[in-house]
């Protein structure tokens, strides 16, 4: 089966004169394919004019680097007592569900054979990097899940390379739209301004949206719980003077958004790239939506709701959106969190022998995001998917807690002494 690829051009043009039912036919058909297709596949395939596969090969030329150095090296930028939520997460840590999950494990016994994932032997042999995206809360509960950056020694270009990424992707499902104050040049009595203080905040998220006018849902029913929205002032030091600016009413509200996360994951194809190696064993994640990149080697595979499974490949220009579990909390149910696995395939096996004789890296890295709800947001049933009955399996949850208890099951959940 080949998945939908839905372009986003049309829907981006449109979106901010979007509101209550004002919507033409073919939005309103576009819209309902969105939903549709996640609900019946958990995964799609999108082409966004923003994101370029230039800007996708600078961001994993500078990911090989990164993952190629000493293993010492990279256990600097290793966080554990923040949960793994930023910086490194070595390979041999993170354990795969469906290793530990006796009900996970009943169900994958239950499936054809030609339909079942391989079978890990242990922990995930990958690495993993965790960048957050966006502005961090200046007040929640989860402190550990909204941390500050770490950033690797001896790559100048780590910060802008990550976040120019990170934001492109996560415009994937967001509208374009920005409220920002930008101040590039000021001159005041001549002299130049030391400081520039820049507030810029996406104001929608556009797959979000989209799939909660295909569901019959108002438009911000996701992207709302996305956001904690409070009131900023922004500041310019000049010379030996802070003035404060007081910004006009629509640019007053900052969105503290949920723990995005960019979250490329380096695979050693030199060390383990026999056939049939699992990288990253039968998963959901537990995040609102998944975003990934095209890879420069094959290997992951998802599950469709029917528990047919499927090679991904994804096209030159385009992003796959995967279907994670709190937008199932939300659906009750309507949609499924994707299932997927990450091994080394045949195909991988032919990208492996090109890259040898390319003498390119052997390093497989995944351009991952997850997309969160905010941490202090409650999952819950949202409109008429209330009345399901099936909504009574997803009680309302905080989102921050539900983290909390997925990251302990997958043995992400370090003790907040260690460091």
């Amino acid at each position: 089966m080949e998945l939908p690829v839905i372009d986003l051009a049309q829907y981006l043009q449109i979106s901010d004169r979007i509101s209550g039912g004002n919507l033409d036919p073919q939005t309103k058909a576009l819209c309902s394919e969105v939903s549709q297709t996640l609900s019946e596949t958990g995964a799609l395939l999108v082409k966004d004019p923003r994101c370029s596969a230039e800007d996708n090969d600078r961001f994993i030329d500078m990911m090989e680097n990164y993952f190629g150095m000493p293993d010492k090296f990279k256990r600097l930028q290793e966080r554990p007592h923040l949960h793994y939520q930023v910086g490194v997460t070595p390979e041999g840590v993170e354990v795969p569900r469906s290793l530990v999950d006796e009900e996970m494990k009943e169900k994958l016994r239950a499936m054809p054979k030609e339909c079942q994932p391989l079978t890990p032997t242990g922990p995930d042999p990958k690495w993993r990097y965790m960048w957050r995206v966006g502005p961090r809360p200046s007040n929640t509960r989860f402190q550990e899940l909204n941390s500050e950056p770490v950033i690797p020694e001896g790559f100048p270009e780590w910060k802008d390379t990550m976040d120019s990424w990170g934001y492109k992707m996560i415009a994937a499902v967001e509208v374009g739209q920005q409220y920002c104050l930008s101040v590039a040049c000021l001159l005041v009595l001549g002299m130049r301004v030391f400081c520039v203080t820049c507030v810029a905040n996406f104001s929608t998220q556009a797959v979000a949206e989209m799939a909660a006018i295909g569901f019959g849902l108002p438009k911000d029913a996701f992207t709302s719980l996305m956001k904690q929205v409070k009131t900023v002032a922004c500041g310019i030091l000049c010379l030996d003077i802070f003035i404060q600016i007081s910004l006009c009413a629509p640019l007053r509200s900052k969105a503290n958004e949920g723990p995005h996360l960019l979250a490329p994951t380096g695979s050693d194809l030199q060390r383990y790239g026999k056939e049939d190696t699992v990288f990253a064993g039968y998963h959901y994640d537990l995040n609102f939506l998944t975003i990934h990149g095209r890879s420069r080697f094959p290997g992951l595979s998802i599950w469709l709701r029917n528990g047919q499974k499927v090679e991904v490949k994804v096209p030159v220009g385009c992003l796959l959106i995967q279907t994670g579990k709190q937008i199932e909390w939300l659906t009750a149910g309507e949609c499924i969190a994707g299932m997927h696995e990450v091994v080394v395939s045949n195909r991988t096996s032919d990208a492996i022998k090109a890259a040898l004789q390319q003498n390119r890296s052997l390093w497989r890295v995944s351009s991952t995001l997850f997309a969160h709800i905010a941490s202090d947001a409650v999952l819950k049933s949202l409109g008429h998917f209330a009345e399901s009955p099936l909504a009574s399996k997803y009680p309302p949850t905080c989102a921050g807690e539900f983290v909390e208890q997925e990251l302990a099951v997958i043995n992400l959940k370090g003790n907040k002494g260690e460091h």
